[in-house]
């Protein structure tokens, strides 16, 4: 496939799955290419073989590239710096400390990234090491520029957060799964999923939020901004809560969400 200018190659990494599409690198809609079902297999070998897949299906050296990985393969948790913290290295070290506490896995073992705050609590998030390091091995391989590689969450966090009011959540849906960014400010300081029942409507998502609220000692919120495949029924005038879906109603599901969540709006 001929490279056009201002073109980036999205690829969606979701269980069970691998996903392929292109975009514009400052807006316009993605177009998609190639999906892939993975086959069975220990560890990463399923994933490693399915890109090949993927890659081999077309000329793609050269092509900046940008990776989405299902918040399934991925870990995300707040942070809470220390009051001493005087480096970046003060809070990587909280992060990792925190993580551990969390997953009970070697910090080494995951590539972790967060946005570093000395002042307030913020989000960290980590993908497997073996998993990034398999990815920048298949770039260099197929003569890719890997430019991001990401979870979900993140991605969709970074699309449409000037998007969401102050005070407003956050929610991502995908796959049946309402992921919940608890906000302070214009910053996500935490992030809960949940399963999302069927028929879930407003009544469901409102007493959901404020059960979230509750666990994490926060304030219910009186809005959430969401992205993905979420219920038409949760938007409703007449609610204590005000729910705003962002972007056109998203008819993809797995991977291809995936690959496309990172599509400028």
């Amino acid at each position: 496939m001929r490279r056009r200018f201002g073109q980036v190659l999205r690829i969606g990494i979701a269980p069970g799955e691998l996903a392929l599409a292109t975009s514009g690198r400052w807006g316009g809609p993605g177009e998609v290419l190639e999906t892939c079902p993975l086959a069975e297999g220990p560890g990463l070998e399923p994933i490693l073989l399915g890109l090949r897949t993927l890659l081999d299906s077309g000329d793609y050296a050269g092509w900046p590239a940008a990776v989405v990985v299902a918040d399934d393969l991925a870990r995300l948790w707040q942070v809470n710096p220390p009051l001493t913290a005087a480096r970046v290295a003060d809070l990587e070290a909280a992060a990792a400390l925190r993580f551990h506490h969390l997953y009970g896995d070697a910090p080494a073992n995951w590539a972790i990234s967060a946005d570093w705050d000395a002042r307030r609590p913020f989000l960290a998030a980590g993908l497997p090491r073996a998993l990034t390091a398999m990815l920048a091995q298949a770039a260099q391989d197929r003569k890719l520029v890997l430019v991001e590689v990401a979870p979900h969450f993140v991605v969709a966090w970074n699309r449409w957060q000037r998007a969401v009011r102050a005070g407003s959540w956050f929610g991502v849906v995908h796959d049946g799964v309402l992921t919940v960014g608890a906000t302070a400010g214009r910053r996500v300081t935490t992030v809960r999923a949940a399963a999302i029942p069927p028929q879930a409507g407003h009544d469901w998502l409102a007493a959901h939020l404020a059960r979230e609220a509750l666990r994490l000692n926060l304030a219910t919120p009186e809005a959430i901004a969401v992205c993905g495949a979420a219920p038409a029924s949760w938007q409703r005038a007449d609610a204590d809560l005000a729910c705003t879906v962002l972007g056109a109603a998203d008819e993809h599901r797995g991977a291809l969400a995936l690959a496309l969540a990172g599509v400028p709006a």
